[in-house]
């Protein structure tokens, strides 16, 4: 009898973080679509890319729906759960992410799966939002970069939002992420230097910290196409974060496998676009050099995390009971 339970109580504990891997997969699509383009590279391994990673966003968007179906209190537990109530609008990122790697393929596709995410993650920033004004159960040791994800995950919005609707709704998507960083950023450094480090478990999640200021540059040059002093602010920010989380690798590669490994994937693929766009409005060769050796450690780490993945499944080491 022990042998038909473990299937549902896999299922049961499976969770809404795997769009995470979206989202990491997504981001190395579209460097590869970027540096291919400006390159002008013989071989071309984005379309693969985004055929795995629209695949695989299928068959996980498939599983977490039969949680939803038959796991409804679970689903619900994760929504009011104080850490991972943040990760539901990976959801309706990988959305935003797959609009933009199907826009140079599909114009028509690309704004079906815009419209969807937009629309989403609007709705879940409401909600978010809400729930953390009118909360009365949250710490800070329950605080994390994790909570960027939701509000300023609105900044990803204009880059394939310019193509597919009024410049004003990007801007406001724009304006929504621009706001909320600092004031995020500024508690959770308060968090971290006066409430202890991060549990294991969380500490992936300071990659995200090299995100919101990359994906900023990008929608700000989609919306003014011009690499001004704000942009270079937003850039060099996303820079100066990815060397402070690289000189600290010696912690990271201590850690357990936990799913949160994820949350280094889309950072890196971020400030990698970022760089190849950088060098495509300034010309400055070191921006070139700079650009292949990101993407060249971003394709490695997510080759890593995707055959760590396997083995955890394989292994029953992930989906089970916290």
């Amino acid at each position: 009898m022990a042998m038909p339970e473990a299937p549902v109580s896999r299922l049961r504990h499976f969770p809404v973080s795997w769009f995470a891997m979206i989202m990491g997969l997504g981001g190395l699509t579209i460097a590869w679509q970027r540096a291919e383009a400006l390159l002008s590279l013989p071989i071309r391994i984005s379309p693969a890319l985004l055929g795995a990673c629209t695949g695989l966003f299928l068959l996980i968007a498939s599983v977490y729906s039969a949680k939803v179906i038959r796991y409804r209190e679970a689903v619900a537990g994760e929504w009011a759960h104080p850490i991972r109530m943040n990760f539901v609008p990976t959801f309706s990122i990988a959305l935003i992410l797959l609009s933009i790697a199907w826009l140079p393929i599909s114009s028509a596709w690309s704004e079906l799966l815009w419209t969807a995410g937009t629309l989403l993650h609007l709705i879940l920033t409401l909600l978010v939002i809400t729930r953390w004004i009118h909360q009365e159960r949250f710490e800070i040791a329950h605080l994390n970069p994790a909570w960027f994800i939701p509000v300023v995950g609105n900044i990803l919005v204009p880059i394939a939002g310019v193509a597919h609707a009024p410049a004003e709704v990007s801007w406001f998507f724009f304006s929504i992420g621009l706001v909320f960083w600092p004031v995020l950023l500024s508690v959770i450094f308060y968090r971290l230097i006066f409430h202890g480090s991060l549990p294991q478990r969380l500490l992936p999640t300071l990659f995200i910290l090299i995100a919101p200021p990359a994906v900023g540059f990008l929608s700000y040059l989609r919306l003014t196409d011009e690499v001004d002093a704000f942009a270079r602010v937003l850039y060099y920010a996303a820079l100066f974060f990815t060397l402070l989380l690289l000189v600290q690798a010696k912690w990271f590669l201590r850690l357990k496998f936990f799913l949160s490994w994820w949350a280094y994937s889309f950072p890196l693929a971020a400030v990698t676009v970022a760089t190849l766009a950088m060098f495509r409005h300034t010309g400055e060769p070191m921006f070139l050099r700079l650009s292949g050796v990101l993407l060249g450690i971003t394709s490695v780490v997510i080759a890593g995390l995707l055959i760590r993945t396997l083995i955890a499944v394989l292994r029953a080491e992930i989906c089970v009971e916290e």
